[in-house]
């Protein structure tokens, strides 16, 4: 069973950037979808973006949409969240995720192997 570790989360400024990571471990990182999720202090988890096994297919929510990137290098286990222009509301504790089916889906129940998560908070 593949394991999910976050990292690079941290403090920054408004318009700032960050890059999180999610390293995969125990299982064929390859095999799966992989998706970014977000919890604000409050508020239930919610998708942030997803990707396909393969790098050729993603998908964002609206609230993050040229904003950040998702993408994935399947020879070193790693996916990744290039996040860019953050705002407060930005504000929330990011954990990666994985799915053997093929569809990209929003729910968080239809995703698993969930990290610790790694937290990101932006300053205005």
């Amino acid at each position: 069973q593949v394991q999910l570790v976050e990292s690079g989360g941290g403090l920054v400024q408004t318009g700032g950037s960050l890059r999180l990571s999610c390293a995969g471990s125990g299982g064929t990182f390859s095999n799966y979808n992989m998706a970014w999720f977000r919890q604000a202090p409050g508020k239930e988890r919610a998708f942030v973006a997803a990707i396909s096994w393969g790098g050729g297919s993603t998908y964002y929510a609206d609230s993050v949409k040229g904003r950040f990137t998702i993408s994935r290098d399947n020879a070193k286990n790693a996916l990744y969240l290039q996040m860019n222009s953050l705002k407060p509301e930005d504000t929330a504790i990011y954990y990666c995720a994985l799915r053997s089916s093929s569809s990209l889906p929003v729910s968080e129940n239809l995703w698993s192997a969930w990290g610790q998560g790694t937290a990101v908070t932006v300053s205005s």
